[in-house]
């Protein structure tokens, strides 16, 4: 039996994809490297303790004070180990990645919700981009952008985004028909029944699709420190390059502080979103 080539047709894919628009990548790269670096380096400019309150802010204002002490402690804790720079690397990296993943995945959510055919085509490849493994992501990434923040956010994107698309698909279309029907007596069109009734129905479902979101995002940043991404995973990286167990230890307890403050204010802000439901 004769193999096929799938292996040389994407590589003759990606060096087309290359050949025609390796000017349109580079420039890219430059801006999104542009603007990363204008971000890090605003974030330099003000004290580390104003964003550790800033954080027990958010905190507290998600889940009360035992989370905002525990906000306050973690944070001091990283800066005391000296890896605030590298936190606020990987802060970046992962807002960045969690907002372009919610910029391109709710709205392909609402088409896959709305448009049966579209969510038919939609499904298979959401399947592809969650089962494959995510190593093989940092493999395009460095070839169309190089070493760097750019393809550390471009394989973050394609790995975490899936979730948001499907509860957002699947929050849209648990709304309860009796309800579209009351909007469509009322003389709703299709844009007011979505921003009126369906999204505000389903955003607690979407809330928990941004968390599941956030959480890929920062596993995969991590992951990322093998194509040039700096930050907490860098030092994770070198850690396991040198088989320095105390250095893989505190910057992995960092990350793991990092993702528990994101995942506690992602769900603060998924309960007060049912709370405003149900008022």
């Amino acid at each position: 039996m004769t193999k096929i080539p799938l292996g040389e047709w994407v590589n003759q894919g990606v060096d087309t994809l290359l050949f025609y628009f390796g000017s349109a990548f580079d420039a890219f790269t430059d801006s999104v490297t542009s603007m990363t670096d204008a971000m890090r380096e605003g974030l330099d400019v003000v004290p580390w303790f104003i964003l550790v309150l800033l954080f027990a802010a958010l905190a507290w204002r998600a889940k009360g004070w035992r989370l905002a002490l525990g906000t306050t402690v973690g944070l001091c804790l990283i800066y005391n180990l000296e890896l605030w720079p590298a936190f606020l690397d990987t802060l970046i990296l992962v807002l960045l990645a969690s907002l372009v993943s919610l910029v391109i995945g709710i709205p392909l959510g609402i088409l896959g919700a709305r448009h049966n055919g579209f969510h038919r085509v939609l499904s298979p490849i959401l399947d592809f981009m969650q089962t494959m493994p995510s190593f093989v992501y940092l493999i395009p990434a460095l070839m169309f952008f190089s070493l760097g923040t750019v393809s550390a956010i471009f394989a973050t994107v394609i790995f975490a985004m899936p979730p948001v698309i499907r509860l957002t698909a699947l929050g849209i279309r648990q709304v309860p028909a009796d309800l579209v029907e009351v909007g469509e007596a009322f003389g709703s069109n299709s844009r007011q029944m979505l921003w009126k009734i369906q999204l505000p129905l389903a955003l607690p479902t979407i809330m928990a699709g941004i968390n599941q979101t956030m959480m890929l995002s920062l596993s995969m940043v991590v992951i990322s420190a093998m194509i040039g991404a700096q930050g907490l995973g860098a030092g994770v990286l070198a850690g396991i390059s040198g088989m320095d167990i105390g250095k893989g230890f505190e910057y992995g307890l960092a990350v793991v502080i990092l993702a528990m403050i994101l995942d506690r204010l992602s769900q603060g802000a998924l309960r007060n979103s049912r709370v405003a439901k149900k008022i």
